[in-house]
C-alpha cells in the first residue's frame, strides 16, 4: 500500500465556517498535514457552537487537523505566521478579499518570502469585479447567483436550497485549484495564487434553467418548478407520495418509462400515442404525474423502492437526516464512520468523498479544543523552545 497522494504537503488553514474548512478538510483527507490556525477566540464556526447545532459541522469539517491559535493582529503573531509560511506548501483562507493584505500577510507578501507557496483564497464574489467587497454568505450568493429564483413552487416565493450549496461548491473548486497549482509546481518549482468565488463556482449548476432561457433567446424567464425538472424536459420527474413518505422518481429514457409502466402493470401506456414518448409525456406532464401518484401511494416507500429497483427505474426514497446518518451503504463504504468524539461522544463522522485506491486509509482524527496543538506546532514545526513559546504568549502572539 502506498501513502496518500498529498503526504508531505503542509497546509496552513485560516478557513472559517464552511468554504475554507471544507477545502482544507479535503486536503487533509488526501494526506496533507493541515495546521488550522485560529484567532484567540476561535474561528466563527467554533463561536457558533454556543448555540448548539454548529458544534457538529465544526467537528465534521475539521477532522484530521492540528489546532493552533495565532493573533495576526499582533506584530509577534504576524512574524510567527510569516515564519510558518516560509516552510509551508499551501495557505488556505476565505476571508473577505483584502483582509490578509491589511494584516500584512497577503499573498504577494507570503509568496515573496516563499516562491513555492500555493496561496488559495475562497470568497463570495471574487478578488476582482464590481461585487468584490460585497459581504458574502451562502444565502446572499444563492440569491445573487439565481439559485433562489429557480428554487421553490411556481406560485410561491423564491427559496434557498436546503444545503449550503455555494459554500461547498466554492470549497470543492478551491481544493481543485490548489491541487492543480501543486501539480504545476512539480513542473516549474513555483507556486501561485489561486482564488475561487462561490458565485462563479455555482453557475454551471444552473444548466437546466439556463437551457430554457437560451432556448427562448432570453424572452422567457425560467420559473420555479418545485420538484419537477428545472428545464421541464423530463416526465415523469417529481417526488411522489407513498403510504409513509415520498419517493423521487425520474424516467430519462423511453425504456425507463417502459420499465415503470411494466412495474405498474400498465403496459397499455407504452403504446399510448400521447405518453409513449418523452416529448408526449412532457406535453402531458400533469396527467403523467397524476397517473404515477395514484399508483405510488398504494405502497410504502421502501417497498416501492425495492420493486422499482427490480425493474431498473431510477428512483430513491426521500430520507430524513436521521436515516442518512445511519445509512448502511455509506457506513460499509467507510464514508461515514462512527467514532468516539471527545466533545460529542459517539457519532458518525464524514470521512470525505474521495477514495484513493492503493493508498492506506487515513484514520479519522477528531477535531480538538481551541489551540490544543499550539505548543506542538510551534515546537515541532518551527523549533521553538518552551521559553520562546512562553515569551510569545506574554506578547499576545498565541
Amino acid at each position: 500500500m502506498s501513502q496518500p497522494p498529498l503526504t508531505g504537503i503542509v497546509v496552513l488553514d485560516l478557513g472559517q465556517i464552511y468554504n475554507g474548512p471544507y477545502c482544507s478538510f479535503l486536503l487533509a483527507r488526501a494526506g496533507a498535514t493541515v495546521i488550522k490556525i485560529e484567532p484567540p477566540g476561535g474561528e466563527n464556526m467554533r463561536r457558533r457552537a454556543v448555540v448548539g447545532g454548529a458544534i457538529l459541522p465544526f467537528a465534521m469539517l475539521n477532522s484530521n487537523k492540528s489546532f493552533a491559535t495565532l493573533n495576526l493582529k499582533a506584530q509577534a503573531g504576524r512574524e510567527i505566521f510569516l515564519e510558518m509560511a516560509r516552510k509551508a506548501d499551501v495557505v488556505v483562507e476565505n476571508f473577505a478579499p483584502g483582509v490578509m493584505d491589511r494584516l500584512g500577510v497577503g499573498p504577494q507578501t507570503l509568496m515573496k518570502l516563499n516562491p513555492r507557496l500555493v496561496y488559495g483564497a475562497g470568497s463570495g464574489f471574487g478578488w476582482s469585479g464590481p461585487y468584490r467587497d460585497y459581504p458574502a454568505m451562502d444565502l446572499t450568493v444563492q440569491a445573487m447567483s439565481g439559485v433562489m429564483s429557480i428554487t421553490g413552487e411556481a406560485d410561491g416565493p423564491p427559496l434557498k436550497a436546503g444545503p449550503a450549496l455555494c459554500d461547498f461548491f466554492g470549497g470543492v473548486h478551491l481544493y481543485g485549484a490548489i491541487v492543480t497549482a501543486l501539480f504545476e509546481r512539480e513542473r516549474t518549482g513555483k507556486g501561485r495564487f489561486v482564488e475561487v468565488a462561490m458565485l462563479d463556482a455555482v453557475y454551471a449548476s444552473l444548466g437546466s434553467s439556463l437551457g430554457l432561457w437560451f432556448g427562448s433567446r432570453g424572452k422567457s424567464v425560467p420559473q420555479r418548478t418545485g420538484n419537477r425538472h428545472g428545464g421541464l424536459a423530463e416526465a415523469p420527474y417529481n417526488v411522489y407520495p407513498t403510504k409513509d413518505g415520498w419517493l423521487a422518481l425520474i424516467c430519462v429514457t423511453d425504456q425507463h418509462w417502459k420499465n415503470l409502466t411494466t412495474a405498474m402493470e400498465r403496459i397499455d401506456l407504452q403504446s399510448d400515442e400521447r405518453l409513449g414518448t418523452l416529448k408526449g409525456r412532457v406535453a402531458h406532464m400533469e396527467e403523467v404525474d397524476a397517473l404515477v401518484s395514484s399508483w405510488t401511494k398504494l405502497f410504502g416507500k421502501e417497498e416501492l423502492f425495492a420493486l422499482l429497483m427490480r425493474h431498473r427505474v431510477p428512483c430513491a426514497p426521500v430520507r430524513e437526516i436521521g436515516e442518512v446518518t445511519s445509512d448502511a451503504h455509506m457506513h460499509e463504504r467507510g464514508i461515514l464512520q462512527t467514532i468516539d468524539h471527545p466533545d460529542l461522544g459517539k457519532l458518525p463522522l464524514f470521512a470525505g468523498p474521495m477514495r484513493f485506491e492503493g493508498s492506506d486509509a487515513i484514520e479519522i482524527m477528531p477535531s480538538k479544543a481551541l489551540g490544543a496543538d499550539t505548543d506542538e506546532v510551534l515546537a515541532g514545526f518551527l523549533g521553538k523552545t518552551k521559553a520562546e513559546i512562553g515569551a510569545l504568549r506574554e506578547m499576545g502572539a498565541v
